[in-house]
């Protein structure tokens, strides 16, 4: 963990001690987060999404928590690439199945977040992720294939999620079941550019990613609400995380040009040349959004070994 500095302050998560930010948003409602002084930040236009998301005290790895996490400004970077499932089934239990857009084709992902208002505070994060057939389902249908390329909804199991700060760590490694670690990570999105630099344990390039963001369409809020559903296991039983966005300004482009990609050596970089991607083919960014992320419960996953 990192050290004490004299802007933060001690927490106690299911037995882990972290520091956060002194005076921040959990140092004084620890998750339960007066939604009147959320709208006062200017950073936030609106807290209208979540004033309709009431929270639930939750038994939890880490203690007792309220549920979902709010966080009330986002911005994310996503860039969706071919796969063989070959490849992809190699990283993936054997309880799960790939998403395939063709025979033998799945899609995987890259994946850059920014969160600057939160009820955990300021971090940064980025994924690996793999998308993935709906765990209660059978054969694939259209309609589920449909869903997930709209973007509406989408499954996901993820093998890479390095974070920026030590509570974001242990919520999501120990909360979760996610594959958290923390490191330096910058994710920098405006209307112009969107980069990213997630670094390795040697202070080096894991992975880093630069674009020209693409134009971006304003949505008022409630408008667009896309969902994620993230499959992981804790202690030996399967859980799933259901992640509400609600988009306000995102846009998207098919078969990007000119992203600059490098892949260096670390955690990010090596789950990502094990997937063997073949070529890029959406890049979504959101310059502007929000987010209720729920805590896990247990779900039923079919074997498919």
């Amino acid at each position: 963990m990192s050290s004490i500095h004299q802007d933060a302050v001690e927490v106690d998560l299911g037995g882990r001690t972290v520091a956060v930010p002194k005076g921040g948003l959990y140092d004084r409602y620890r998750m339960n987060t007066d939604l009147d002084e959320v709208a006062r930040d200017p950073r936030v236009s609106s807290v209208d999404f979540f004033r309709r998301l009431p929270k639930t005290r939750v038994d939890s790895p880490i203690g007792a928590t309220l549920t979902p996490n709010f966080y009330y400004r986002i911005s994310t970077a996503r860039l969706t690439m071919l796969a063989r499932s070959r490849a992809i089934r190699a990283r993936l239990p054997g309880e799960l199945a790939p998403l395939e857009v063709a025979p033998g084709l799945g899609l995987i992902s890259i994946m850059f977040f920014r969160y600057d208002v939160c009820d955990i505070d300021f971090y940064t994060e980025a994924a690996v992720g793999i998308a993935v057939r709906p765990a209660r389902h059978g054969r694939l249908g259209f309609v589920d294939l449909v869903a997930a390329l709209k973007n509406d909804h989408l499954d996901s199991y993820v093998l890479s999620l390095p974070v920026s700060t030590d509570i974001a760590q242990v919520r999501g490694h120990d909360g979760y079941g996610f594959p958290k670690w923390v490191t330096e990570l910058d994710v920098d999105i405006d209307d112009s550019r969107t980069a990213a630099r997630v670094a390795n344990d040697a202070g080096g390039t894991d992975l880093s990613f630069s674009v020209v963001t693409p134009a971006q369409t304003a949505y008022p809020t409630g408008e667009r609400v896309s969902t994620l559903t993230s499959y992981t296991s804790i202690n030996g039983a399967w859980h799933s995380t259901l992640s509400q966005t609600n988009v306000l300004s995102a846009g998207s482009a098919r078969f990007p040009r000119n992203v600059a990609l490098q892949v260096g050596d670390g955690r990010m970089a090596d789950d990502l040349r094990s997937l063997k991607p073949l070529k890029a083919v959406q890049l979504d960014v959101t310059t502007e959004g929000q987010l209720a992320l729920h805590m896990p419960v247990p779900t039923s996953v079919k074997s498919r070994d």
